[in-house]
């Protein structure tokens, strides 16, 4: 049986580095995208490719997808994304909510657009975005955080029409809020270790079948409600 492949977006870091980590340990073939691989040497240690991309720059996702034009990737994991600024209400710039918007939202879908070849191409067929329950409209008690929560519900959504989309093509999207984690985007008060939450993130993948597509769930396999 041939090696499985994952493709993980924003690896250099936090989520994404952790993804890498436990994939390759477990002998997948992976494929790690960031934005500077020159300055990635926690990932470079892992012996892992090493691809460069900026997932909001159009241009380096439609060569990426010209790199990896007949390679097969089992799995595509959107790990990628920024918390960005200036989110209280009277401090909001457009500019600033619109770039959140492109790396969240937008972009995610574009690259899943582009690598779909290479999905149709793999056997394990799934697309996984990392989402967040700050992304749920139901769950939000506490106001804010304009363009992230936005990105998120975005992304929610739009992967709720992806799931509909690729149904007929065998490809699962997932959705998952990976918990509250020590990462430079959550922070040392965190209570989830990233070992921990990308653990039952992959079991959460792991088990996925054509069901769970578009459903939202936690790093625990817990419904979540839009």
């Amino acid at each position: 049986m041939a090696t499985p492949s994952v493709l993980i977006t924003g690896a250099n870091r936090g989520l994404g580095l952790e993804f890498a980590r436990q994939y390759a340990a477990d002998g997948w073939q992976v494929i790690a995208t960031c934005r500077r691989p020159s300055e990635a040497s926690e990932l470079t240690a892992l012996g892992v490719e090493v691809l460069p991309l900026d997932v909001a720059d159009w241009a380096q996702v439609a060569a990426l997808g010209e790199e990896l034009m007949a390679r097969p990737i089992d799995l595509l994991l959107n790990s990628a994304g920024q918390y960005g600024d200036h989110q209280s209400l009277g401090v909001i710039e457009p500019e600033a909510w619109v770039r959140v918007l492109t790396t969240n939202t937008v972009a995610p879908l574009l690259l899943t657009q582009t690598l779909l070849p290479n999905l149709l191409a793999g056997r394990g067929r799934k697309v996984a975005f990392v989402s967040s329950l700050m992304g749920s409209i139901s769950d939000n008690g506490s106001g804010a955080y304009y363009a992230y929560r936005s990105s998120k519900a975005g992304l929610n959504a739009a992967v709720k029409s992806l799931s509909i989309d690729l149904k007929a093509l065998g490809i699962s999207a997932l959705l998952l809020h990976p918990g509250w984690v020590q990462t430079d985007m959550g922070g040392p008060s965190a209570p989830l270790k990233p070992a921990e939450s990308v653990g039952g993130m992959r079991r959460v993948i792991e088990a996925a079948g054509p069901a769970d597509s578009g459903v939202f769930k936690d790093y625990n396999g817990k419904v979540l409600s839009w």
